[in-house]
């Protein structure tokens, strides 16, 4: 496939992001909670990362690997996902992920207490001395556990997600300590304000 400027892409994007997390495709061929193969892609971890590196490989063959970033839930539960030794199955991932330069690896792993926070500890901190480049992790922070993480080394970025859906402009309400909206599930994808109505009397 013929590698273009990420200016020239069609849709206009900047770049991707692989997601093989949360239980899709690709986290399915990584754990062996899930993936029951036989062949060259099930069995030893190797053969498990297979899809993922294939995948990745590709992905950085269409656009620039500083335009491509992976996406991996190392412990997570969503979708009933499980693998008796994420530590084995997600380092061996991550070192050669290495080998691509990509412009980032994305981390959902939660924080203890969050309801998608999977059993026994974070194995974020590890990932990050075994990755080279760009680490982002997300997973229930708000600003000051956000930025503890970035100073203490864990991560380079943090992200945000139903705290965004829910502020827009979660990018002015942390540096001023604004209080934040709480989610409502029932509006997050909506168009629009949320309409509140009312009966007259």
């Amino acid at each position: 496939m013929e590698r273009r400027p990420a200016e020239q892409k069609d849709a206009g994007f900047d770049g991707v992001e692989i997601h093989g997390a949360n239980g899709y495709l690709i986290d399915q061929f990584l754990r062996d909670g899930t993936n029951q193969r036989t062949d060259a892609y099930g069995g030893s971890v190797s053969n498990r990362s297979r899809f993922l590196l294939e995948v990745t490989e590709a992905v950085c063959a269409a656009w620039s690997p500083d335009r491509v970033g992976v996406r991996l839930s190392p412990t997570g539960i969503y979708n009933d996902m499980r693998d008796s030794d994420p530590m084995a199955t997600f380092g061996y991932a991550v070192v050669q992920l290495n080998a691509f330069h990509l412009a980032y690896l994305h981390l959902m792993e939660p924080l203890p207490g969050h309801p998608l926070a999977g059993p026994g500890e974070r194995i974020s901190p590890q990932l990050r001395r075994l990755f080279k480049g760009t680490l982002i992790i997300c997973g229930g922070f708000n600003a000051q556990l956000g930025a503890a993480a970035i100073r203490s080394g864990e991560t380079d970025l943090v992200a945000f997600g139903l705290p965004f859906l829910a502020n827009p402009d979660l990018v002015r309400r942390f540096p001023e300590g604004a209080s934040l909206n709480e989610p409502d599930f029932a509006t997050l994808y909506t168009p629009g304000p949320k309409v509140i109505q009312t009966t007259r009397r």
